[in-house]
């Protein structure tokens, strides 16, 4: 009687060994049940056994159970794709549960002696069908391994990343078959995906879709395919100037004003004059103007606080190429108007808005609008543009027009004050190029209710008070120096002691001064500084320090953080590209900078 569980062990050692291979195929998560089918086909094999006989076939199932068990929890990635252990969650939850409750039920009919072969029947059928099961989900859901997997886009590869790490945390197997398994269209189910612009949305599905050996996605193709803008040429950042052959230029008081020129980098800016130079915020925008040949509409920019140029492309209804235009600041706006190009004049009205560079030509309501003109000069107040005198190609101009800018889309003329109605200027252009003859630097205000019509003289308002310095009319460079009230509608002159005939200069408000630099005395470019007191109504020169750019009109300046910043500008023979900084020092304007009235 020995013999016979001896032999009855041995022949259950070789069934379970002949059924080694098979059970090499299925994953760790069905070895349980796999072992448990390979002892039943075992106990149909060897149906003449004892009791005893099956207590040997149980406790051989009971140790390979443990062993497999401990051998699928080292093997928890299988290498075998086509194994039943790559089932979703819900056939792998399945097959676990129908192998536990039948190695349950086989124990019991074990222990009451009793083999009903129906139930293991059934277990045999219910495991091939969860391996055709398998091999169908399989096909359906896992990706071919020899397929390269499509370069993703880059907003989005962060995102899969993150989404696969998740699905492969230690604790989750589940969550990593099904992952896994799962195409790149049911994977890219994030919040991200929906909120993508449309260009990014089908480039995407077009990587997901790519052919097997394409790399390339939708996006980084038309990325490729459009055309790009060659690199605009760089001024690097001038390198200091060596001290041994810097010029002697004596200290400066803390008190005193000084000299310098700035040193610019960035895009190269063509030598200009008769531009406007207007500040927005820390930009300074410089538009048009010409040089010794022609006429430009360019736009530049320089970074008053780091002193860089650029260009910026601009799109819209640019105006055509100009000089002696004026352009004012309303918000982040500018607004063009007037202006011309050689023998031509204009009255028409652009504006270019600095945040998206974009040109647009207004619409214009009424019947009224001043004639063409150029160098005028114009003024904001109360959301109106002032314009004031000018020259139309036949004679001189001393009217007054406002712009209703209140919208700058819809804009409306009305005329302030009429032009005199006097004779033609003899003006005729020198041989310097500018349009002037010969000045004799008188007085023009004696008698007179308003200034006389003039062009490239300055305005300022200061309050409601508009200030008019200096100017020519084509045959007298000007000295004189008018104040009309917005408010009231009323010309008045100041008379002033000494005075200084200038044309094509600049004046910036400083405090309670007017800086003049520069312009045209009716004799040479003029290259001082002067300071006009708007209390007492004085010329005040004061020293400035430092080496002074050469003497120059028909350029522009432009306050920005207690420094004047001149721009381009013309000396009778060069046009100039240069940027020169007069560093303002506090003494040198800051009496009655606070508060004060003008008393005419």
């Amino acid at each position: 009687m020995a013999s016979v569980p001896t032999a009855t062990a041995t022949a259950t050692a070789a069934t379970t060994t002949a059924t080694a291979p098979r059970d090499e195929d299925d994953n760790a998560s069905r070895t349980a049940a796999s072992t448990t089918g390979s002892a039943v086909s075992d106990s149909r094999t060897h149906t003449s056994s004892s009791n005893r006989s099956r207590t040997a076939r149980s406790q051989k199932i009971a140790e390979s159970d443990s062993s497999l068990r401990d051998e699928a929890s080292d093997r928890a990635l299988p290498l075998r794709s086509h194994t039943p252990g790559h089932l979703a969650s819900r056939g792998h939850s399945q097959s676990s549960s129908q192998s536990h409750s039948h190695g349950h039920s086989q124990s019991q009919s074990q222990a009451s002696g009793s083999r009903p072969p129906s139930s293991r029947r059934k277990a045999s059928e219910s495991s091939i069908r969860q391996r055709s099961q398998s091999v169908t989900s399989k096909s359906a859901y896992a990706p071919s391994p020899p397929q390269p997997v499509p370069t993703p886009v880059p907003g989005f590869a962060s995102r899969r990343n993150t989404d696969a790490q998740s699905d492969a945390q230690p604790g989750s197997s589940d969550g990593h078959d099904a992952g896994s398994r799962r195409p790149l269209a049911m994977r890219s189910t994030s919040a991200i995906a929906p909120k993508a612009s449309s260009v990014a949305a089908p480039s995407v599905a077009a990587s997901s879709l790519a052919a097997p050996g394409s790399s390339v996605s939708g996006s980084s193709a038309s990325r490729k395919a459009a055309p790009r803008r060659p690199p605009a040429v760089h001024t690097p950042f001038p390198p200091l100037q060596d001290p041994s052959t810097a010029a002697d230029v004596p200290a400066a008081p803390s008190s005193g004003m000084y000299w310098s020129r700035a040193p610019v980098s960035g895009h190269p800016q063509k030598p200009v004059r008769a531009h406007t130079t207007t500040l927005v915020g820390s930009n300074v925008y410089v538009f048009g103007g010409c040089d010794s040949r022609t006429c430009f509409n360019d736009l530049y920019v320089l970074d008053a606080d780091a002193f860089h140029w650029s260009a910026p492309r601009v799109t819209g209804d640019a105006p055509i190429p100009l000089r002696a235009m004026t352009c004012t600041a309303v918000g982040r706006k500018l607004v063009i108007f007037g202006g011309g190009d050689g023998p031509a004049y204009y009255n028409d009205v652009y504006v270019l808005d600095t945040t998206n560079f974009r040109w647009s030509k207004p619409t214009i309501y009424g019947d009224q609008a001043p004639s063409a003109r150029r160098a005028h000069t114009a003024c904001l107040y109360k959301g109106g543009i002032y314009i004031f005198g000018g020259g139309d190609g036949v004679r001189a101009l001393n009217d007054i027009w406002r712009l209703d800018v209140t919208d700058t889309n819809k804009m409306s003329w009305r005329l302030i004050s009429m032009s005199n109605k006097s004779v033609p200027s003899t003006a005729h252009s020198n041989s310097n190029g500018s349009d002037l003859s010969a000045s004799t630097n008188t007085n023009s205000t004696s008698g007179a209710t308003k200034p006389r019509a003039r062009g490239y003289h300055t305005a300022n308002m200061v309050g409601s008070k508009l200030i008019v310095y200096g100017g020519s009319d084509g045959g007298e460079c000007f000295n004189d120096v008018w104040v009309y009230d917005v408010e009231t509608q009323l010309w008045k002159a100041v008379q002033v002691p000494v005075p200084f005939p200038r044309l094509s200069h600049t004046s910036t408000l400083v405090g309670s001064y007017l800086f003049i630099v520069g312009g045209h005395d009716g004799d040479a470019y003029a290259d001082d500084v002067l300071l006009l007191n708007l209390v007492t109504m004085c010329w005040d020169k004061r020293r400035v320090y430092g080496l002074p750019p050469a003497g120059r009109g028909y350029h522009g300046a432009v306050l920005h953080d207690s420094r004047l910043l001149v721009i381009g500008g013309f000396d009778g023979t060069e046009v100039f590209g240069d940027v020169w900084v007069l560093e303002l020092a506090v003494h040198a304007y800051y009496s009655q900078i606070s508060h004060f009235t003008i008393e005419v």
